[in-house]
């Protein structure tokens, strides 16, 4: 029997007795769950988040069994949830496990676990491109060639091999009318994409805080795991079979792929239903996870959107007739902006839905409305669907790669120009009285005037009592440092510092063999981290 999971499903031969399905698989859900790896309970991307960040990117080889287990119980039997959260864990496991095999080392490791993710996502849903783009943005705490390269290949790798078994056709059939000349998207679609941008910020936010208030309400539950994950699933199994004797499909039940395809070809548009769908979709999404289930939230993003997006191509199309409104159009729309909102991966979400879609006529209103549902939702909500888990546990995850922008600050904006130049046979003791008053903390050392050694203060102290009282500035001073100019950037700062392994470097002005009235300032590892930390402050404020 072949599965399409783009078709509604049929009816099931149980009648009402179909509310027991999604409780019966739930059951089996519970048992894999509780008895082999607790990890794979939810959908599972914030443990993979928190063994990138904190756990040198360790995870269960067993979390990969389990989580394809899971799921594929969970989805089967009607849970609404999305498959990419498992695929996303179960590769993340499979790169970690080949990491610790191997025994590499915590950054190569982290990598071939955000390869593994990548990979996963790119051949469920036939998205190379978002493949990478998910792993650079959710899973990379550092992009360079060395943890892209990696991560390019894996997914490449995974989207070929996909298309062997699963064929070249994209995820969802948008059916394109043929173009008769290059035309531009009119400024009334444009304005409706802000609204709908507005709208999915807002929605992304209420996914996510709704996705916690229902974890802390199953959780108050005087109940074991079996019967609350139980109740949460016979919610669910009721919405399924009110939504099918009402409307004629279950609608709600596992990834919601037919729901999506419905819409984009044009068979789902009414305004009532589609809203009513969103709503459905999101309390049955949540009551799934937070009752302890397996599976993914992007597909059900993916859903909320093209509900949402549709509804309101509808609406705006009830409005102005002759606007030019499309629901399909707008469901695309709307799929990008609630993922990009809920998630927080903008790129991933714009990407994506254009190699699922295939249709590039969409792709300015979806920047538009991905930039801005994104925005919405960080000003309401700063922590995404992925990291909310995390940050209700006390665990911090950085989103934000802001520090990276230091590196290319130059070195004249962060050195420090307070410092003062003795010879060196200066007594230490000496140094010492004549700067008690000043703040100075670097002494540079000089030799018939040129730079021999670099001493910083707050270490001296400790130096002058491990030596004689008569001891010089030479004789305690670090011999070794590195020269930079003030035009050099902190990263050539770091790198330099780093090639010759030295903890200070002063920065010259001007040309030619350096003397200590061409010393502009000095910078030391101390200092580095002072102003990272400052910085890093001054951006959350």
């Amino acid at each position: 029997m072949y599965y399409d999971s783009n078709v509604f499903t049929p009816e099931g031969p149980w009648g009402p007795w179909i509310i027991l399905g999604p409780v019966i698989g739930g059951l089996g859900v519970v048992f894999l769950v509780r008895s082999f790896a607790p990890e794979a309970r939810g959908h599972g991307v914030p443990e993979v988040i928190y063994a990138i960040y904190y756990r040198e990117g360790r995870i269960r080889p067993i979390v990969a069994l389990v989580k394809a287990l899971a799921s594929a119980l969970a989805i089967g039997s009607g849970a609404a949830v999305g498959r990419e959260g498992p695929i996303i864990q179960i590769g993340s496991s499979v790169g970690s496990t080949i990491g610790q095999w191997l025994k590499l080392a915590p950054w190569q490791c982290i990598t071939l676990v955000a390869a593994g993710a990548g990979a996963g996502i790119a051949a469920t849903f036939n998205t190379p491109l978002g493949g990478v783009m998910f792993a650079i943005e959710l899973m990379l705490p550092e992009v360079s060639t060395r943890t892209f390269v990696p991560v390019v290949i894996s997914t490449a790798t995974a989207t070929y091999i996909g298309r062997l078994f699963l064929g070249l056709q994209p995820a969802f059939i948008v059916p394109i009318p043929e173009l008769t000349g290059l035309e531009t998207v009119s400024i009334a679609v444009l304005i409706a994409a802000v609204g709908l941008g507005i709208l999915c910020g807002v929605a992304s936010w209420a996914f996510v805080r709704l996705l916690s208030l229902m974890e802390d309400l199953f959780e108050r539950i005087p109940v074991n795991d079996y019967v609350r994950h139980a109740i949460g699933m016979l919610l669910i199994g009721a919405t399924m079979y009110a939504l099918f004797r009402g409307y004629g499909h279950y609608f709600i039940e596992g990834v919601g792929y037919a729901t999506i395809q419905s819409i984009l070809q044009g068979h789902l548009t009414e305004l009532s239903l589609l809203a009513l769908i969103f709503v459905a979709k999101l309390f049955a999404t949540t009551i799934s996870l937070a009752s302890g289930s397996s599976g993914g939230v992007f597909s059900p993003s993916l859903m909320l959107g093209a509900t949402l997006g549709g509804a309101w191509g509808a609406l705006m199309a009830n409005l102005v007739p002759d606007g030019s409104f499309a629901v399909a159009e707008f469901a695309m729309v709307g799929m990008a902006a609630v993922v990009s909102g809920a998630t927080g991966a903008a790129l991933t979400a714009a990407v994506m839905i254009f190699e699922m879609t295939r249709d590039y006529n969409i792709m300015v209103p979806i920047v538009i409305a991905v930039a801005i549902s994104l925005g919405i939702r960080r000003v309401l909500s700063t922590e995404n669907i992925y990291t909310i888990k995390l940050a209700r546990r006390g665990v911090k995850i950085p989103k934000d790669r802001h520090s990276n922008m230091f590196l290319v600050r130059h070195a004249k904006e962060i050195m420090d120009t307070e410092f003062a130049v003795f010879p060196g046979q200066t007594l230490l003791v000496e140094a010492i009285k004549t700067l008690r008053e000043r703040k100075t903390r670097h002494v540079v050392v000089t030799s018939d005037g040129r730079i021999t050694a670099i001493l910083r203060l707050d270490r001296s102290i400790y130096a002058f009592e491990a030596v004689e009282a008569n001891a010089t500035l030479e004789e305690v001073a670090d011999r070794g440092f590195t020269l930079l100019r003030e035009s050099d950037t902190v990263f050539d700062t770091l790198k330099r510092m780093a090639h010759h392994r030295v903890e200070n470097a002063l920065v010259i002005k001007g040309r030619g063999v350096p003397r200590a009235n061409d010393i502009a300032g000095v910078i030391s590892k101390e200092d580095i981290g002072s102003t990272v930390v400052d910085e890093f402050n001054a951006y959350r404020a």
